[in-house]
């Protein structure tokens, strides 16, 4: 590849969200005295968070506003007297102690030592930040930049602007954008003006307009790239 700086998402790219959600959320739940929480209402939290991200994404709420609300939701729709802000506290707090590597990225980024690396997250600072470091990637990126610590988030073009000045980048067309969101990560690249990798392991139809550079279904397919068929 032509590259030079690879900047990746971090949650069901690199972290596999799914087990990191059931342990933190879990403990959660069982610090407040409910250790069936997360087989009872993990559901309903589940349809709830896609809901709230999405309005992140669109700019309808902020990343504090989502730490709070989607538990406010969750215990309203189940009648729980809970306090979701505590709650959303310990939640993030526990994300940062989970550290789930997606198959095969351990050994994909043993092959990317002459490209200049970096994280470009939606995620929260501290647990995004606490789970690297918790991993066999804690020595791996230049840098690790969180929409939360910028004041934007994917796919808003101000936050690679960011990430561009923060790394000096002047030639966008040697950045590669890697991420498991069509709307977020890949929406975000183009926005940014920069090649883009869709990570699909499940194979998942491309049902929108947002068209990525690359398409791979998994890590060991990396470092060739396969093009996507444009529509």
């Amino acid at each position: 590849m032509h590259y030079e700086l690879l900047l990746f998402d971090l949650d069901d790219t690199l972290f596999d969200f799914n087990e990191t959600e059931k342990h933190a959320l879990g403990n959660t739940f069982n610090s407040f005295g409910l250790p069936n929480g997360l087989e009872q209402y993990r559901d309903t939290y589940r349809a709830i968070s896609s809901v709230i991200w999405d309005d992140l994404e669109q700019g309808r709420i902020t990343l504090e506003e989502l730490k709070v609300e989607r538990f406010r939701r969750l215990f309203q729709e189940h009648e729980l007297e809970l306090d979701a802000h505590r709650f959303g506290e310990l939640y993030i707090e526990n994300l940062g102690h989970e550290s789930h590597l997606i198959e095969g990225v351990e050994e994909m980024f043993v092959s990317l030592e002459n490209y200049r690396l970096a994280i470009l997250t939606n995620g929260f600072t501290l647990a995004q930040y606490a789970r690297i470091a918790g991993s066999p990637l804690r020595n791996t990126f230049e840098a690790i930049i969180a929409s939360e610590q910028t004041g934007f988030k994917k796919p808003q073009p101000e936050i690679f602007e960011y990430t561009f000045d923060t790394l000096g980048i002047t030639d966008r067309s040697k950045v590669l954008m890697i991420g498991d969101s069509l709307t977020s990560d890949i929406q975000g690249g183009i926005n940014a003006g920069i090649d883009t990798c869709w990570f699909n392991p499940e194979g998942k139809e491309n049902r929108t307009s947002i068209t990525p550079t690359y398409e791979i279904r998994s890590w060991k397919e990396f470092s060739f790239g396969r093009k996507t068929v444009k529509n």
